[in-house]
């Protein structure tokens, strides 16, 4: 699914959090890389409805967000940045009940990701209390449950954040190989440099604007420089 974003602007007051961004999420990863407080969570609340458009457009496949509302969030998997669990059910509970809410039952919900499940290491942890998990099996239960419906749309926000770096890799690694395995338009936001690869499609948002918007390696070789650290120094200097 394409996601076009058309000259879309929010405010907090008087403070402009988007300023007339204008981008495009074509089927694939693509990683949205900005500082805490570049809008990054602000273009996530947009995209999945929880904030009311103020000027521009979102369309999924040409359906427009203001119109196609319901049908396109179920479509659609989230993972935000704060924990959505329930921590006093147990994993398969928390499952269960997700898919319910799609109509879907438990032993269709487990089939349908038993692999996923097999590679998030959460097979074993199905009877175990959320409560007893860590932070980085509780964002793999996070995104397992977000992918019952098989959506066509996968939003993540921050979603390796105080996690270990072998949660970290592995979650990325989980949602790349379902990118190349499905048709689906990924969205993972971030402000870890480490988690860009340079074969990425690299978007990066700064002070609310869009400051850069192409494959990482292509990135790095038209603006000269050596790394996305050096990269991101440089963009930054010139946008500022």
């Amino acid at each position: 699914m394409q996601i076009m974003i058309n000259k879309l602007s929010h405010h907090y007051g008087t403070s402009k959090a988007l300023k007339n961004v204008t981008l495009t999420l074509p089927r694939g990863f693509t990683l949205l890389l900005g500082p805490n407080g570049a809008g990054k969570s602000t273009l996530f609340g947009l995209l999945t409805g929880l904030q009311k458009i103020e000027q521009g457009d979102i369309t999924f496949d040409g359906q427009s967000l203001h119109h196609s509302r319901n049908t396109i969030m179920a479509n659609m998997g989230v993972v935000f940045q704060q924990n959505t669990l329930d921590i006093d059910l147990t994993v398969q509970q928390n499952l269960s009940y997700f898919a319910s809410l799609h109509g879907i039952s438990e032993k269709k919900a487990l089939q349908r990701i038993s692999t996923l499940l097999e590679k998030l290491e959460l097979k074993e942890r199905l009877s175990t209390k959320v409560r007893n998990l860590n932070g980085g099996h509780r964002r793999r239960v996070e995104l397992a449950r977000c992918l019952i419906h098989n959506p066509s749309i996968l939003l993540l926000d921050e979603p390796t954040v105080g996690l270990d770096m072998a949660s970290r890799q592995l979650i990325l690694s989980v949602v790349k190989n379902l990118t190349q395995q499905r048709p689906m338009s990924v969205l993972w936001a971030t402000h870890l440099f480490e988690e860009v690869h340079s074969d990425d499609h690299l978007v990066i948002l700064f002070k609310g604007s869009i400051v850069s918007d192409d494959i990482c390696s292509t990135l790095l070789s038209v603006h000269k420089q050596p790394n996305i650290d050096a990269l991101w120094q440089y963009l930054i200097t010139e946008n500022q």
